[in-house]
């Protein structure tokens, strides 16, 4: 989002340690009640980073075999909490015999948001299936802090917060890295639930996402659900009170032989 603009693709994603802002710091915070302290070794942290580091490599692959339906929605929300704009895009997307994916928008009634102006780029910003994975290329430049173990249902998950070690300069570099914070299973030492932002900023304004993932085919952790509830400040002094859900469901492996175009 740039100015008026919600702007470019997740993701997969960022958040805390020197780079927040207050709210993401309420945010994340507000969740170390319930992460309980593990003496783990530095030689058993690096052992977890790379694994869950390499995995998340195989499940970007592995993302390009499988067709989804995505919901997503956006809203401003206005005065006493009533929704002022909405931008609604449901979508099936499946790869061609040709290894590219194609959407086919199956519901976009005519958007509402005025404060807002809301493109393709910014759906696959702000919630694609990418968001919010760890590129294995990029691992070395981020920075992990171990801050213990939390039971989330029935899993037991490793917690760490993530940054980049040096912040880009966004005039500079157009990559975006992850920062915030994430839940890794101890068993299959995957990802299964992020919260964070891309960063840099630069001009642009982006909110802090929270991603669950579930197990798919009992081999990959896929993103099914992410949310967004956050005043969103730009340089202008405009606020914009922003809303974003997003689902994911009906994973399923394989090509289809007809090329889907968007509509």
């Amino acid at each position: 989002m740039t100015g008026k603009f919600l702007a470019g693709f997740l993701a997969l994603a960022v958040l805390l340690l020197t780079g927040l802002n207050a709210a993401a710091q309420q945010d994340l915070g507000a969740e170390k009640s319930n992460i309980v302290k593990a003496n783990l070794s530095q030689a058993e942290i690096d052992k977890i980073v790379a694994a869950f580091s390499a995995k998340e490599g195989q499940y970007r692959q592995a993302l390009n075999q499988y067709g989804f339906r995505r919901e997503a929605t956006i809203q401003t929300i206005g005065f006493g909490g009533q929704v002022s704009g909405e931008y609604r895009r449901d979508s099936q997307f499946t790869f061609g015999d040709d290894g590219r994916r194609y959407e086919k928008v199956l519901f976009a009634p005519l958007p509402t948001i005025k404060e807002l102006q809301i493109t393709t780029e910014d759906i696959e910003d702000l919630g694609g299936v990418n968001q919010f994975a760890l590129e294995a290329s990029k691992i070395n430049q981020y920075s992990f802090t171990f801050l213990g173990k939390e039971k989330i249902d029935e899993l037991n998950l490793y917690v760490f917060d993530v940054a980049p070690k040096v912040m880009p300069d966004p005039k500079k570099i157009q990559d975006r890295y992850f920062q915030g914070r994430i839940w890794v299973d101890d068993q299959d030492l995957q990802i299964v639930k992020s919260k964070g932002k891309g960063v840099p900023e630069g001009k642009q304004r982006f909110p802090v996402v929270e991603t669950y993932r579930e197990n798919i085919d009992t081999k990959y952790w896929f993103p099914t659900y992410s949310y967004a509830n956050q005043d969103l400040v730009f340089e202008t002094g405009q606020v914009v009170h922003f809303k974003m859900k997003l689902k994911f469901s009906d994973y399923k492996q394989g090509r289809s032989e007809v090329r889907i175009l968007d509509d």
